[in-house]
């Protein structure tokens, strides 16, 4: 099974990450747009343009199914990729919210996103749907997008930014931090500074393997919290079988360095 994998730019390496420890046999293309990236601040139809594209091209790689590995590219483009190519699966991502209120205390639930996707009737109605006790809040953070496409994971840039945007919001008052985009899933580490233990940080990417997993009969692997080391980028190569294209052009040899560093990264944050 080969399955493609986009997102604006470098976020929807989480969903890959997670997809080498929970899927079993199964090829990749990882497409990362980053030409155009951030997504969330294009209009609608900049990014169906952009998502339409890069779902002819993947379907030209072979691609038996497509993960859109991008919150605010499923809000805006995914009903009408589907109907443009209803002969194959397309699974989108949305916020995991209806999980969050699920596990949820007496206390509120803090959504963070893309202007685009707080912006859209997709996320409105899901939490129209799911939200019966009115306890979400929503928080747009545009800036992590940035840093974690620049690799910059410092204390000096990220901190002073969570520091602005977190002001009036502590685990007191939140039980579930819902991370919105994919990008958000390399700074756990830093949201630790504002919200303790008592607060889950949720994202939606294994409920959307898991989803991806029964909707292509692919077996889990029953070892998933193994972890997972690549010693250098060929042996992270010939583990993963996945290609990798930035804006459709092949991966060169420094960003697949790059991307090297980022798998690193997030195998370090998927045990917070």
């Amino acid at each position: 099974m080969k399955i493609g994998i986009f997102d604006s730019g470098i976020g929807g390496l989480s969903v890959l990450h997670e997809a080498y420890h929970m899927l079993n046999d199964t090829e990749y293309i990882f497409y990362a747009d980053t030409d155009h990236v951030p997504y969330g601040t294009k209009t609608p139809d900049e990014i169906r343009t952009y998502s339409e594209e890069i779902v002819k091209f993947l379907i030209s790689k072979g691609c038996q199914a497509i993960i859109i590995a991008c919150n605010t590219a499923t809000s805006v483009s995914a009903k009408k990729l589907r109907e443009l190519h209803h002969d194959i699966p397309i699974i989108g991502m949305e916020p995991a919210v209806k999980p969050a209120i699920e596990e949820n205390d007496e206390r509120r639930i803090l959504v963070m996103a893309t202007p685009v996707t707080l912006r859209e009737a997709k996320l409105k109605n899901l939490i129209a749907r799911v939200d019966e006790k009115h306890k979400v809040d929503l928080l747009p953070m545009p800036g992590l997008v940035s840093l974690a496409e620049n690799e910059d994971f410092s204390p000096d840039k990220v901190l002073p930014y969570l520091t602005q945007q977190f002001e009036g919001f502590s685990s007191r008052d939140y039980s579930a931090l819902v991370l919105g985009c994919t990008h958000f899933n390399y700074f756990k580490a830093e949201y630790r500074n504002f919200f303790n233990d008592s607060t889950s940080l949720i994202d939606g990417n294994k409920g959307t393997l898991r989803h991806v997993a029964d909707l292509l009969s692919i077996e889990l692997n029953k070892d998933e919290d193994k972890e997972l080391i690549f010693k250098d980028i060929n042996e992270m190569l010939d583990m993963t079988h996945t290609s990798y294209y930035f804006s459709g052009r092949p991966a060169q040899e420094s960003e697949l360095g790059h991307i090297f560093r980022l798998h690193k990264r997030l195998e370090e944050v998927r045990k917070i």
